[in-house]
């Protein structure tokens, strides 16, 4: 039955919104960034390094280059065939690319969204994948991680099992509380899963771990990264990789010229650097110790173990922390009301040893 609209021809702006905007994005909180000029920025996992100078010189000649008046390529074939190289993704499987991994998870929700479809999502994880479920109409199933943040492998069968998922999400590390699932467990996912599995690879950098070996293992697999952790956040590079059949249906969702020329041309450049790309993850997974190893050193506080750039920790009082740490000039990110499983926790973005420096000092003020 059709639905018509409800607003008065006379209805002022606010009553017009409210009669034609949809009720569930009415309710809604949009994702917040927070400003940060002149802080130490701690709160979203970016890298911290700037490029060398050698570097900046080849990323502005071949941006130089671009015919800005012109389109950039709409399958971005060069960029594909660079992280192909850059990252030994498998021959048989094809690849789709995104306005980071934040459009990758929109397009995949929004094509497999059937009526009557289901997302199932362990809780917390990464809160984009539930408000995708919500903006494509999808019912939305969230299983609780144990205490531990262990995934429940039980519990996600059972959820499996009475859902009939099209679509399940695995962060793996897992945001925002850090740890690596067992593979094991994992595995159980995806072979319990009647529909797509995506094994969400954002810290892939920092966890020794990676599925993408595993693609020919199941074919309801899906591995999505970004290149965001490593040092380009600011180009907004994701990619996904699965058996062709999978990304010829994504691909038809996907606007014919979502990847902007510019992340096209620069994005070739960076991933040559793989020695430096190398030298930056490695010395992040040794500031992570260093930081992990002070922060428990302080009273009240617990660590939790973490294969990502960040540290997730509890607290005594988390809000009051986190508006000292602002005082302070340092922008962390503050977990706290989220899920109850994170109550009074701070997640921590590891920074270079001065920042690190920097938080330790704030933080070892604090009583």
């Amino acid at each position: 039955m059709n639905r018509r609209f409800d607003g008065a021809p006379g209805a002022t702006i606010p009553e017009r919104v409210a009669a034609t905007v949809r009720p569930e994005i009415l309710a809604l909180t949009k994702y917040a960034v927070a400003k940060a000029p002149g802080m130490i920025k701690l709160d979203a996992m970016e890298s911290p390094f700037p490029l060398p100078e050698a570097v900046r010189a080849k990323v502005a000649a071949a941006a130089a280059l671009v015919p800005v008046n012109r389109y950039p390529d709409g399958g971005a074939d060069a960029l594909k065939a660079a992280l192909t190289q850059a990252f030994g993704l498998p021959g048989p499987a094809s690849v789709i690319l995104g306005n980071g991994s934040d459009e990758l998870i929109q397009l995949i929700t929004m094509a497999l969204a059937r009526p009557g479809a289901t997302m199932v999502a362990p809780e917390p994880s990464f809160e984009m994948y539930r408000m995708n479920a919500l903006f494509a109409g999808m019912r939305y199933r969230g299983v609780p991680l144990r205490a531990d943040f262990a995934l429940d492998a039980d519990a996600m069968e059972a959820a499996i099992a009475g859902e009939r998922p099209a679509l399940v999400y695995l962060a793996y590390p897992n945001n925002p509380t850090g740890n690596l699932f067992d593979t094991a467990a994992v595995e159980r996912v995806l072979r319990a899963a009647p529909g797509l599995v995506v094994v969400d690879e954002a810290y892939h950098a920092f966890a020794d771990a990676s599925f993408l070996a595993r693609l020919a293992d199941f074919p309801n697999l899906l591995v999505l990264r970004t290149v965001s952790k490593i040092g380009m956040a600011g180009l907004r590079l994701g990619y996904a990789v699965a058996a062709p059949e999978w990304i010829a249906e994504f691909d038809k969702v996907r606007p014919p010229y979502n990847l902007n020329a510019m992340t096209q041309a620069i994005a070739p450049v960076l991933l040559a650097q793989q020695d430096m790309l190398a030298a930056w993850a490695q010395e992040l997974k040794g500031q992570r110790a260093r930081l992990e190893a002070a922060l428990a050193r302080l009273p009240g506080v617990s660590v939790f173990p973490t294969r990502t750039n960040f540290v997730l920790v509890r607290v005594p009082d988390a809000p009051r922390w986190f508006d000292a740490l602002r005082m302070a000039g340092i922008l962390v990110k503050n977990r706290h009301g989220v899920h109850p499983l994170l109550e009074h926790c701070l997640r921590i973005t590891v920074g270079t040893p001065a920042e690190n420096d920097a938080l330790l000092t704030a933080l070892a003020a604090l009583r």
